[in-house]
């Protein structure tokens, strides 16, 4: 019998509820990741300042990630997603109004990207966990491919306009967008319903019982746990001379939010293309291409110090992005589709943890290595992502993942 093509997830009204509101919200967001680390630039003007801020968003992320994924095979992740939602609001406004009257110190900005990162252990699970109840299984490839470029397509679109108001209009009129962005997302919430509880043939678990299962789960499934080992190991490489480097080049090479808006577009731009190219191919042999990726990403990664002028390095970072789109997309479908849906929310927070742990440490070492140089940090970064490539390929679990 021919197979029968399931329907679009966007023919379904709940995913397709959820798609706007994210979408909203998603174009707030461009106008903080913009409005941030230029903030940051323009207070302290220092590499180190800037890692050590995001670090302090990162550790709570990290520390607390798989705390949020029991929490969310706990109670409603609709209800998780809705409340860090909400304390988001109140975090960027708060911030916004200090900076329009002149009274922020930086000691608050190092406060706001703390919570944040709180918020994001909890409301990062729980999406992940949230979207397979709304769709079919058969259709989770397209449902991640549909969020996850809208999410880049916001960034393409949002950061350059972000970058005009904030040389234009004030670095605090960003961060009033921002928490205005938020509400849309708690809007489509508030309207969809709670996903049906998974049936447990045992009582609710202590919490730490309940984290070590989804760690074991993990750790019992081979294909699963070299995966994660290698994102865990490749993460470290890339979190922090990505995420430090490209703002304080922009800062140094250009001076000019705009240009940094166009860098960040650039990535949008290519990880759009990635995503959407990967909801419509069946991807097969995961992991030999996963391999084949992450050398191509660590040769690049290696030469983004080399350049000098804006258009060439935004071209590279837009190819960089596309290679690394279309595998997130198929890796997060095949994680939703591997994992028993009453352990969803505790593997995927480990997930999320093998691709944010390290980042901590990560943030710090670019903050500090770009007082040393900066193409120096990029080309050991990628070179140290090359060597790890070529180590993991040597194990049969990695190259056999599909």
């Amino acid at each position: 019998m021919p197979q029968i093509t399931p329907p679009h997830p966007l023919c379904n009204p709940n995913f397709r509820l959820l798609w706007m509101g994210s979408g909203l919200s998603s174009i707030g967001d461009q106008f903080y990741l913009v409005a941030m680390p230029w903030l940051i630039l323009q207070l302290t003007g220092s590499g180190a300042v800037l890692g050590g801020i995001m670090m302090i968003g990162a550790i709570p992320r990290s520390v607390l990630m798989l705390v949020g994924g029991a929490v969310t095979d706990r109670i409603s992740p609709r209800r998780i997603m809705m409340a860090t939602a909400s304390c988001r609001t109140v975090l960027v406004a708060t911030i916004a109004a200090l900076l329009w009257t002149h009274r922020l110190e930086l000691w608050q900005l190092y406060a706001l990207v703390f919570f944040f990162g709180v918020a994001d252990a909890f409301a990062a699970p729980a999406a992940q966990t949230f979207l397979p109840s709304l769709v079919n299984a058969e259709q989770l490839p397209a449902a991640n491919s549909v969020s996850q470029a809208t999410s880049q397509l916001t960034t393409l679109a949002a950061p350059a306009p972000a970058g005009i108001i904030v040389n234009s209009l004030g670095i605090a009129w960003a961060f009033f967008i921002d928490a205005v962005s938020f509400l849309f997302i708690i809007a489509a919430l508030w309207k969809l319903p709670d996903p049906p509880q998974a049936a447990s043939a045992t009582p609710p678990q202590k919490m730490l019982r309940s984290i070590l299962d989804g760690l074991l789960y993990v750790k019992n499934d081979v294909a699963l746990r070299s995966l994660l080992l290698v994102t865990a190991v490749l993460n470290f490489c890339i979190a922090g001379p990505f995420s430090v480097g490209i703002a304080f080049l922009s800062k140094k090479q250009f001076g000019s939010p705009t240009a940094f808006g166009l860098l960040i577009s650039s990535l949008a731009a290519g990880g759009l293309a990635g995503m959407l190219m990967a909801g419509v191919w069946k991807l097969r042999r995961r992991g030999l291409l996963l391999l084949t990726v992450c050398v191509f990403l660590g040769l690049c990664l290696s030469s983004i110090g080399l350049f000098h002028r804006l258009w060439p390095l935004a071209l590279l970072l837009f190819v960089m992005s596309a290679a690394s789109g279309f595998m997130n997309v198929q890796l997060i479908a095949w994680f939703q589709q591997r994992v028993d849906r009453i352990l969803l929310g505790r593997v995927m927070s480990v997930v999320i943890f093998a691709a944010v742990g390290l980042a901590p440490l990560s943030l710090a070492a670019a903050g500090f290595a770009i007082q040393w140089s900066l193409p120096g940090m990029f080309a050991v970064a990628g070179a140290a992502v090359v060597a790890v490539t070529l180590a993991a390929s040597t194990h049969r679990p990695v190259r056999e993942i599909e």
